[in-house]
């Protein structure tokens, strides 16, 4: 018999995929509730309590970014969308309403389980972490405010600081430019994208082994940044 992985609510108005995607995540173990439109789903949310949401956005009764803003208006969960909508302004606006990460159609399950794996663990991780994170050789000491790679102190400015802290904090979640920029800037520098890119340029040269081939600060094109591979200790 399967370890219990989790509860799962999948809002998703094709029938096909809901099989589909059903099938998978029962064969990893998770517990899978369904709802055929955004409506069915928010009862859904409120009342089995997830672990994790799939979300369609192209929904028959309501745009699944509306769903995004009412979850996000009593809960935390952990949100992947799953969507046709392949332009970038769309995985955007789903991320900065509060989605956690963006698959786009037709996608491949293995992926997904993965994916939904990696938020599962970034909450947990969240919940009970100490707020010191291992990325390779280097340690990040968040309440410290210090990192040091084998020993040796690595030198972050305040902008490095609390860019790599955001990152970080949502280890596994796609960050989006517009987050970043107000975590770093203040919301009046949302559109001063070229700071962006020269700071992550500069963290990259400070904590990967090879900044050319980043191993730990990815970049979702067009969207933003995530951390991955990352350990709490």
């Amino acid at each position: 018999m399967l370890e219990h992985a989790g509860n799962i609510v999948l809002i998703e108005d094709d029938t096909h995929i809901r099989k589909l995607v059903r099938g998978a995540l029962e064969h990893e173990g998770f517990i899978v509730h369904e709802a055929r439109n955004a409506r069915e789903g928010m009862v859904e949310a409120g009342t089995r309590k997830p672990d994790l949401i799939i979300l369609d956005l192209g929904l028959p009764d309501l745009d699944g970014k509306q769903v995004i803003a009412d979850i996000r208006s009593w809960s935390d969960i952990p949100i992947v969308i799953l969507s046709a909508r392949t332009q970038e302004s769309e995985k955007v606006d789903a991320l900065n309403a509060g989605a956690d990460d963006y698959l786009v159609k037709p996608f491949g399950m293995p992926e997904l389980v993965a994916r939904i794996r990696a938020q599962l663990r970034r909450r947990t991780q969240s919940s009970s972490g100490s707020g010191r994170f291992r990325m390779g050789k280097l340690l990040i000491d968040l309440p410290a405010r210090t990192a040091e790679r084998e020993g040796a102190a690595v030198h972050l400015t305040q902008i490095e600081y609390r860019l790599i802290s955001t990152l970080l904090r949502d280890a596994g979640r796609v960050i989006t430019h517009r987050q970043l920029l107000v975590a770093g800037w203040g919301p009046s520098h949302t559109d001063d994208h070229h700071y962006l890119r020269i700071y992550m340029q500069r963290l990259r040269q400070k904590l990967e082994d090879d900044p050319a081939q980043p191993r730990y600060i990815m970049t979702e094109i067009g969207v933003g940044y995530r951390v991955v591979d990352v350990e709490v200790v």
